[in-house]
């Protein structure tokens, strides 16, 4: 028997906690055939305002023994003094350096602008306007708000040459990137590394293209072939919050944080969902499970490349079946449906059950 595939989970707040919870149901071994186990940190608000974050940094801890984490949305709050956001916390704590996001075509869901082709947006997991030193003062009579922001040629490395890799594997263009133009020191820092890495890889298209004209571009027609777009921090953020919905919904689609080795492999893994907790949509049973059971496939894939070869058929087998339940009409309200959370959830564990059972048997 295959070694035990050990999971973090990251409980959180909401909507965020029942979407993991039906995650977790596709993730069953029993579902799956792939022995886990599964061990829980809660990171709702309330516990890391009781344990002042202490728990964020022990779940940190954990993923970086195992390797492999799944986490639910949580609530960030508003205000100086309290706990701030434990995403950035988790990114900084693993060395994570990359997050990606991948809008993809949804069966039976007409996309925004005619985009057909996948978009898979590469960003920086740390620094950028995200944990910048941020002050005021009067000056002159009037109030100046400041705000020191960084990046490092490392992180900017690692953008750049995964985001190649990425184009490699999906047969894509390198496309967008930052202001290089107005912030030549700052953003030109990225644009260098991206220079650099389509110098790595010769046989990968690159189309720089600034900021705000990527923007353009993925509503008029640039996204003509699948694309990957490198990003900062923020701007990836951002960019992703346009992508995910030019497919249907921002839920339709899941995200990875990446720690890597030496040579950009992938050493930690987290996945969770791009999307935020959705309190109005608590105890309703009608929000879309699709990014949170996406991330839980990604998961999977990823354990196929790090040692656990037994992952790879599960993760393919939950892709396909998340796509062919909205295919067949088996889809929540905001796709224009009318299944329950644990409907759409039950389809995808059925759907999975019947392919592992025919794949074993061929």
């Amino acid at each position: 028997m295959a070694d035990e595939l050990r999971i973090i989970v990251m409980e959180g707040d909401d909507t965020g906690q029942e979407l993991l919870e039906e995650a977790l149901r596709v993730l069953d071994p029993a579902v799956t055939r792939v022995p886990l186990e599964l061990e829980h940190y809660d990171l709702s608000l309330e516990n890391r305002r009781r344990t002042r974050n202490d728990v964020v940094l022990a779940a940190a801890g954990a993923m970086r023994e195992t390797r492999f984490g799944l986490k639910a949305a949580t609530i960030t709050p508003e205000g100086a003094d309290d706990v701030g956001s434990p995403n950035r916390l988790l990114r900084e704590a693993i060395d994570g350096k990359v997050i990606i996001r991948t809008g993809r075509r949804i069966p039976g869901v007409t996309p925004v602008a005619g985009v057909h082709y996948p978009i898979a947006v590469v960003r920086m997991a740390v620094g950028d306007a995200y944990g910048a030193k941020q002050w005021r003062r009067d000056e002159d009579g009037d109030e100046v708000a400041y705000r020191t922001e960084r990046i490092s040629r490392s992180i900017c490395r690692a953008v750049a040459e995964y985001s190649f890799r990425t184009a490699s594997r999906i047969h894509g263009r390198v496309y967008g990137g930052p202001k290089w133009t107005v912030s030549p020191v700052y953003e030109g820092m990225l644009k260098e590394e991206l220079d650099a890495g389509a110098e790595r890889h010769p046989d990968v298209p690159y189309s720089p293209v600034l900021i705000d004209a990527t923007y353009a571009g993925l509503i008029s027609g640039a996204a003509d072939a699948p694309l990957v777009i490198p990003a900062l921090n923020r701007d990836g953020d951002c960019l992703s919050d346009l992508v995910m919905p030019m497919f249907g919904s921002i839920a339709g689609a899941e995200s990875v944080l990446l720690a890597f080795d030496d040579d950009y492999e992938p050493i930690v893994v987290m996945a969770e969902a791009p999307h935020g907790t959705a309190p109005a949509l608590t105890g309703k049973d009608i929000a879309n499970p699709m990014a949170m059971i996406l991330a839980a496939a990604a998961l999977l894939q990823y354990a196929s490349t790090m040692g656990h070869d037994d992952c790879e058929t599960p993760s393919r087998a939950i892709y396909e079946s998340v796509l062919e339940a909205t295919a067949t009409g088996v889809r929540t309200p905001d796709l224009g449906g009318h299944s329950s959370t644990s409907e759409f959830t039950s389809e995808v564990i059925a759907r999975v059950r019947t392919k592992i059972d025919i794949w074993a048997s061929l």
